[in-house]
């Protein structure tokens, strides 16, 4: 495999998806400021999540000045946004890989407990009927982010070879 080549198509990749984050945020009022467009950089960069203090020390190398609010205050905006999710059980902030989320619905996260690697689902029906338990069970979701255990494919492999 051509690593040079993989470089250049991610780095396309994640100046396409910042550039369509921008838009977005444009077209709902909002503004993807120098400091939260580096976050969701990180973020796209890193897709098994990172925690607010790593994210934190990485901006502290291109901004000294940086400190926790700075950082927090972007992950709420992407949060918001619909360009990040928090992953509670890890405390990980992640990129949202799904560019079609409708506003209020739920994003399903596969959390694998071996390797602690997070997989974003998107199956509508499956939330829509997880929804609709709830509804009926007359409970609500807490947050918009559901978190399921499950073992990663990776994971299986190396437990059956």
């Amino acid at each position: 495999m051509n690593t040079t080549h993989t470089t250049v198509e991610t780095a396309v990749d994640e100046a396409a998806a910042l550039d369509r984050a921008e838009a977005g945020c444009r077209a709902r009022g909002a503004s993807l400021t120098p400091i939260r467009r580096m976050v969701l950089a990180m973020l796209l960069r890193h897709p098994g999540g990172l925690k607010a203090y790593d994210l934190l020390e990485r901006i502290k190398a291109d901004k000294p000045g940086a400190s926790p609010p700075t950082v927090y205050r972007a992950l709420d905006f992407l949060i918001e946004q619909g360009l990040a999710h928090k992953i509670g059980r890890m405390n990980l902030f992640v990129a949202c890989s799904q560019q079609c989320h409708q506003a209020q619905m739920a994003a399903l996260f596969l959390v694998c407990p071996r390797c602690n690697g997070v997989t974003e689902l998107q199956d509508e029906a499956a939330i829509r009927a997880l929804s609709a338990s709830l509804v009926a069970a007359g409970h609500r979701l807490e947050s918009q982010e559901v978190e399921i255990g499950a073992i990663c494919p990776r994971c299986r492999a190396l437990a059956q070879g």
